[in-house]
């Protein structure tokens, strides 16, 4: 059975909804964040980083979302969630997962902690560079849900859409969250009407942005 470290609302969250929406079994282990858990000796032996998700295989832990989401994806025996080989939907479908990885998540980093890069003196001015690039993001997915939508493949609903999900929460108390952005707005609602994500909100349980 697999295991999944995570915290309510994290970087683990997209994973969660996914194990629902598979329908596999697994087991949650919560991270007290509170606490500084994700930085006691015992979970760094795990992820060095310190931080979740992390997904217990086989014994063996896995980190990094972006991965856990296209693991699980191909391990699904319908591969329902992954586009067929060597077509338009496949390219798009990797290089959507890299730049939700390299060009989107890292900047919420800097939102929601910008003192870490800058200092506190100039946390400001680097929660401002943050938010432009996160927007910047928007206009980008925005306009391609709008020529190559619903989904970031097309018609096909892929493990990449959840890991862009959950970015788009993180956005919600943003001036400008991703719903600002009408192509994003829609997809945000059909992702909202999923069970998996009922689901997901009751374990965690959260309540804001259902």
């Amino acid at each position: 059975m697999l295991t999944l470290y995570y915290s309510p609302g994290a970087a683990s969250l997209c994973v969660h909804q996914f194990l629902i929406e598979l329908g596999v079994e697994h087991r949650l282990e919560r991270v007290d964040f509170e606490t500084k858990q994700q930085k006691s000796a015992e979970y760094l032996k795990l992820n060095p980083g310190g931080v979740v998700p992390t997904l217990i295989v086989d014994g063996e832990p896995m980190v990094e979302s972006g991965a856990m989401l296209m693991w699980l994806a191909e391990q699904d025996p319908q591969a329902r969630f992954v586009p067929g080989d060597g077509g338009r939907a496949r390219r798009e479908y990797l290089q959507w997962f890299l730049l939700l990885a390299n060009a989107l998540q890292p900047p919420f980093r800097g939102w929601f902690y910008p003192q870490e890069p800058a200092g506190e003196a100039a946390s400001a001015q680097a929660k401002e560079i943050a938010r432009g690039r996160i927007e910047a993001m928007w206009d980008r997915v925005n306009a391609h849900l709008e020529q190559r939508g619903p989904y970031l493949c097309g018609a096909q609903l892929t493990a990449v859409d959840f890991f862009l999900f959950m970015l788009m929460r993180w956005s919600r108390n943003m001036p400008k969250p991703a719903t600002d952005w009408p192509y994003c707005a829609m997809f945000a609602a059909t992702m909202k009407t999923r069970p998996s994500f009922k689901t997901l909100y009751e374990r965690e349980g959260l309540s804001e942005w259902a």
